[in-house]
């Protein structure tokens, strides 16, 4: 599998929905492990870069 480039300020889409109901992201840190933030309610996460990586599906 290639590695995929994060880059602060992207917006992602995960898999799974935040419980909200949102599934896009912004990345606000990135590095082992990656600060994201709902664009539904607004929620920052951290989550580590293996959870990122299993669960993004696309660039939004």
């Amino acid at each position: 599998m290639d590695k995929i480039n994060f880059a602060v300020g992207q917006k992602i889409v995960m898999k799974k929905p935040h419980p909200c109901g949102e599934n896009m992201w912004e990345i606000q840190r990135v590095g082992m492990d990656f600060r994201l933030k709902c664009m539904g309610c607004g929620r920052s996460i951290m989550v580590s870069r293996k959870v990122v990586e299993k669960g993004f599906k696309k660039f939004a």
